[in-house]
């Protein structure tokens, strides 16, 4: 079985960018996120869809806003450049490193040639008492 995003209009849209809903969803009359809930519903022509992130869903979620609610976009921020920090003239010399030590699970240690288990730090298998 493959499991694929559904295709839905909502992918279409870029996220924080408004959009006029008749051009991109046509529909009924709706209403607007930010107005009360009583309001009355607005035209599709007069609302302005808005696609925001959000923080566990990937494709994000879609709001409907009027022209007095509607969101400015917002561009996104150019990280500043730091300069380089100023580079020595001669290079420095590596520093000794000590050696690792090997994993627990690296180690090799005695078997029973008889049992093929993992015998005690004494060198006596546990199971036929063979010393090793």
């Amino acid at each position: 079985m493959r499991i694929v995003d559904s295709a839905d209009w909502r992918d279409r849209l870029t996220y924080e960018t408004p959009y006029r809903v008749a051009e991109v969803m046509p529909g009924d009359a709706a209403r607007c996120a930010s107005c009360p809930a009583d309001a009355a519903p607005y035209d599709r022509d007069d609302l302005w869809a808005v696609k925001h992130r959000h923080p566990t869903n990937h494709g994000g979620y879609v709001r409907f806003y009027c022209e007095a609610h509607v969101p400015e976009r917002t561009q996104p921020v150019a990280p500043a450049l730091r300069s380089a920090p100023a580079r020595r003239s001669t290079p420095r010399p590596a520093a000794p490193r000590a050696p690792k030590a090997p994993a627990a699970s690296d180690v090799v240690r005695a078997m029973c040639p008889d049992c093929f288990v993992e015998v005690s730090a004494a060198g006596e298998c546990g199971l036929c008492g063979t010393r090793v």
